[in-house]
């Protein structure tokens, strides 16, 4: 996560240098205070953003992906709920019989705990593999969703409109832009309408 965070600053960075660059090098000094702002409305940089949150709350398959690893999540957390709550019911039984000197022998109960030890471990063991299989899962459909995203936006600006498109996500990188640089529901529905298909 932080390698996309240090490539959507760098982008951001050279994307403001050029801002300067286009906005205070070559601007004309007779030119009305307006110009800058009607060039930007009328589309003239080449520049335009994604707001990324909107993207992933209104693409389908975004929200699919969502839907799924969320399922899977709930899946995991209720089958180890149900796996603790019967070992510490094993448990407290077993505390119960100790305490009442219920077992036979002490072997049956040093067996008995050996056995209550390795069912913890072998549930922290299960916790750690579905942790790692939704992080896994959730790596994959985040690969997915940036490759679908990348192949997109390469036909999407096939015509070269555009030489920079920036990622924002709740105004983090982008504190203010011209409505006309944000494409993302225009790249929304487009995503969608092929989604669909």
């Amino acid at each position: 996560m932080n390698k996309i965070q240090i490539c959507i600053d760098a982008v951001l960075g050279a994307a403001i240098i050029a801002l300067f660059i286009l906005f205070f090098v070559g601007r004309k000094p007779a030119a009305p205070a307006q110009a800058p702002v009607a060039q930007v409305a009328e589309g003239n940089l080449p520049i335009a953003y994604l707001n990324t949150d909107s993207l992933l709350v209104n693409y389908l398959f975004a929200q699919e992906a969502s839907d799924k690893l969320m399922t899977k999540q709930e899946d995991a957390r209720l089958k180890l709920n149900t796996k603790a709550r019967t070992l510490q019911q094993e448990m407290a039984d077993f505390q119960r019989k100790l305490e009442n000197n219920a077992f036979l022998s002490r072997e049956r109960a040093e067996s008995e705990q050996q056995r209550l030890v390795r069912k913890q471990q072998e549930l922290e063991n299960l916790e750690q593999k579905l942790t790692q299989d939704i992080m896994l899962e959730n790596q994959k459909l985040n690969m997915q969703l940036g490759d679908t995203l990348t192949s997109f936006l390469k036909e999407y600006n096939a015509d070269g409109r555009f030489h920079i498109i920036l990622a924002n996500s709740s105004k983090d990188n982008i504190l203010m832009a011209a409505d006309g640089y944000d494409i993302t529901s225009e790249v929304v529905d487009a995503l969608n309408a092929r989604y669909n298909k």
